[in-house]
């Protein structure tokens, strides 16, 4: 399937939200994939995720997670802009980031190229994101890989209330992890598992031998096999839900 790189910006109700877009060429309605990327922005690694699940039939859309604080289109380097990041990440907004995503959502639902079927993924601080997005009655199924301080109430520098309102969540959901990930220890995790529980989530978890960011195919974290893996359980669950 043959594949469309762009760049939207959309009307957020504060600023305007820069989206990258990968999406079939061919005629037709494709499902919508809300795709969030890590603190570093939509970096060519999260590009290439993009395309890979663009070229499944979908339409995959991730907004710029620091909209509000840094310059539009801006994209973050790993290694020299690294602090830049983290102070990003440590102005992050629950309610924010929740009103961006309906703006992105409403604008994608417009589009003629998009069909009424909405799923969402998201990578660390986008898994998180995406977990939020989950919360949305317009989202049907959701993978989270590894996604930062959901078990903590954490947003970044702020508190929020994801796994409170766990019971919201009337889609399917996938929690991936690794093993080896600092960030998520094994009690959080644990923490996460008995919140989905208690509130009757359709939820199941997906644990491999890897450390955090392990989707991210660059730098000695990333690990293909467990990646294949994940990717597969993740397009299972979405053609679940179309």
């Amino acid at each position: 399937m043959l594949i469309q790189n762009e760049f939207v910006d959309v009307a957020g109700p504060k600023t305007v939200v820069r989206c990258a877009v990968a999406r079939p060429t061919a005629t037709g309605k494709f499902p919508l994939l809300l795709c969030f990327g890590d603190i570093f922005g939509n970096t060519e690694p999260h590009l290439r995720v993009m395309r890979r699940f663009a070229g499944h039939g979908y339409v995959v859309v991730s907004p710029e997670p620091w909209a509000r604080f840094l310059p539009t289109g801006t994209v973050l380097d790993f290694d020299k802009d690294r602090q830049g990041a983290l102070d990003a990440q440590a102005k992050g907004d629950g309610a924010a980031a929740d009103a961006d995503r309906r703006a992105v959502i409403e604008h994608c639902k417009s589009l003629p190229h998009v069909s009424d079927v909405v799923v969402a993924s998201g990578f660390c601080y986008g898994g998180h994101l995406a977990f939020r997005a989950a919360l949305d009655p317009d989202v049907k199924a959701t993978v989270c890989c590894y996604g930062t301080g959901i078990h903590a109430d954490k947003l970044g520098g702020g508190d929020v209330d994801s796994l409170a309102r766990a019971k919201d969540i009337k889609g399917s959901l996938l929690m991936v992890w690794g093993r080896n990930d600092p960030h998520i220890p094994a009690p959080g995790r644990a923490k996460i598992h008995r919140a989905l529980d208690d509130a009757g989530v359709r939820w199941e978890p997906r644990l491999y031998d890897a450390d955090h960011a392990f989707a991210r195919d660059i730098g000695p974290r990333y690990d293909p096999g467990a990646t294949d893996l994940a990717f597969a359980e993740a397009l299972s669950l979405w053609r679940d839900a179309r």
